[in-house]
C-alpha cells in the first residue's frame, strides 16, 4: 500500500502515526517529501523544489481541474509513480486525494483530513473569495469517490459529512500510550503548555492569567515550551516571562521522543486555543493527548471539542472564555485534592486514549479496503 503526503513524512505526526501502524501489516510505500520514515518498505521522495503552489490566473478561471494538475509536486508525481501499481492508496489531506484517485490503486483510496480544508483560512477574506471554493470543488468532487474518509474531531467530521454528502469517521490526534505514572502534586502547582509559538494561538493570554492568579494568592508557575515558529512573538512572550517575578519561564522546546517524560514532571497542562476560525474552535490538537499520557491534569477553554474530552473523561477544568480573566478564574480553581483526581483520572483513561486505539481505525478501513477490492 501507499501513503502519498505532500508533507515531510518523517517528521509529520500523524501521518508516521498511520506509516507505524500500518507496516504492522501491509508493505508500506511512502510518497512525499524529505527523507524516508523508518519502517516502510520504500519512500519515493518528492524534490523540495516542487512544492506545489496553484496557478493564480487559472484559479481566477475557475479553471479548478488545470490548477490542480498542473502543480509542480503533482506533476512529479504523476511521472515518477506508474498508475495502478498500489492496492490501496492512504491520501493525507486534500491535496493528495485527486492524485490519489488518478493512480487509480487497485482496491481504492482512504483519504484522511487533518482540517477542514474550505476555511483552512477563513480569517483571510481574499482567501475565502479566491480559494475556498476551489477548497469545496477538490471536497465535492473527489471525496464521495474515495472507499474511505477520516478526519480529526466529530464536529469536523460532522461538517464534512453535512456539506459534501460523504461518511467521514474520526481518527484523532493521539499520543502513543506512554508507560508513566502520576506524580504527586507540587507546591507551587506546576502549570505547562509544549507546542507552536503562534501568535493567532493568543499565547500571552495564559500567561497573562497565570500572572493575575499568581497575584490573587494562587500558588501557582507555569512553564511554556515553544518552537520558534515567530521570533517575534517569541521574544515578546520571554520578556513577558522575564517581567513575572518568576511565576513563568519560556524554555527552548524538547524533541519529541522526550516530551511524555519532560511533561510527566509538571501538573497540569493548559491549552486555551482562541475560535479564530472553523478548525481552531473545533480542534482537538495532539497537545492535549501528549498532557493524558504525561499523567496531567487539563485546563482548557471552552472550545467543544476539548471541552467534552475533558468532561467525558473527568480531566480537569474548562474555562467559561478565552479571556485572561476565564482562564485566571479556572486557574484559582485548582486545588492540590482536585489536581491530583485528575492525574489519577488521565493515568485511567491512558490507553483507550492513546493512538494504539485511535490508529488501529486506519488499519481496520485499510484492511477492509483491500478485502473488498480482492473479491470485486
Amino acid at each position: 500500500m501507499l501513503v502519498l503526503s505532500f508533507s515531510p513524512i518523517a517528521s509529520d505526526a500523524r501521518v508516521l502515526k498511520q506509516v507505524r501502524h500500518l507496516s504492522r501489516d501491509f508493505h508500506v510505500v511512502t510518497c512525499g517529501y524529505g527523507p524516508a520514515p523508518d519502517g516502510v518498505a520504500a519512500h519515493l521522495r518528492v524534490p523540495d523544489v516542487a512544492q506545489n503552489q496553484l496557478d493564480g490566473r487559472l484559479i481566477t478561471a475557475r479553471a479548478y481541474r488545470a490548477a490542480y494538475g498542473t502543480q509542480a509536486g503533482v506533476r512529479w508525481v504523476r511521472r515518477h509513480l506508474p498508475a495502478g501499481t498500489a492496492d490501496v492508496i492512504l491520501a493525507d489531506d486534500l491535496d493528495a486525494v485527486p492524485l490519489a484517485l488518478a493512480l487509480r490503486p487497485r482496491a481504492g483510496v482512504h483519504a484522511d483530513l487533518h482540517e477542514y480544508f474550505p476555511r483552512l483560512h477563513e480569517e483571510d477574506e481574499a482567501w475565502m473569495r479566491r480559494i475556498s471554493p476551489y477548497q469545496e470543488w477538490l471536497c465535492r468532487r473527489f471525496l464521495p469517490r474515495c472507499a474511505a474518509v477520516t478526519t480529526v474531531s466529530r464536529r469536523i467530521a460532522q461538517e464534512y459529512a453535512e456539506q459534501f454528502g460523504v461518511e467521514v469517521g474520526v481518527v484523532t490526534n493521539a499520543a502513543p500510550y506512554a508507560d508513566l505514572s502520576p506524580g504527586p502534586v507540587g507546591s507551587p502547582l506546576r502549570l505547562v503548555h509544549s507546542g507552536a509559538c503562534l501568535r493567532n494561538r493568543d499565547l500571552h493570554v495564559m500567561l497573562e492569567a497565570v500572572v493575575a492568579a499568581a497575584g490573587e494568592g494562587a500558588d501557582v508557575r507555569l512553564d511554556l515550551y515553544l518552537t520558534p515558529n515567530d521570533p517575534g512573538y517569541l521574544q515578546e512572550l520571554r520578556a513577558a516571562a522575564d517581567a513575572s517575578g518568576g511565576v513563568v519561564t519560556v524554555h527552548d522546546p524538547v524533541p519529541y521522543a522526550e516530551l511524555p517524560a519532560t511533561l510527566n514532571g509538571y501538573d497540569v497542562g493548559v491549552h486555551v486555543l482562541p475560535p479564530v476560525s472553523f478548525n481552531n474552535a473545533n480542534a482537538l490538537p495532539n497537545k492535549v493527548f501528549d498532557y493524558v499520557q504525561a499523567r496531567l491534569g487539563l485546563l482548557v477553554g471552552p472550545s467543544p471539542e476539548m471541552a467534552r474530552l475533558v468532561h467525558d473523561h473527568g480531566l480537569g477544568e474548562v474555562a467559561a472564555g478565552f479571556d485572561a480573566r476565564s482562564v485566571a478564574d479556572a486557574v484559582r480553581t485548582l486545588e492540590p485534592d482536585a489536581v491530583g483526581g485528575f492525574k489519577a483520572a488521565s493515568h485511567a483513561a491512558a490507553r483507550e486514549l492513546s493512538d494504539a486505539e485511535q490508529s488501529r481505525r486506519w488499519v481496520e478501513s485499510v484492511r477492509g479496503i483491500a478485502g473488498r477490492g480482492r473479491h470485486a
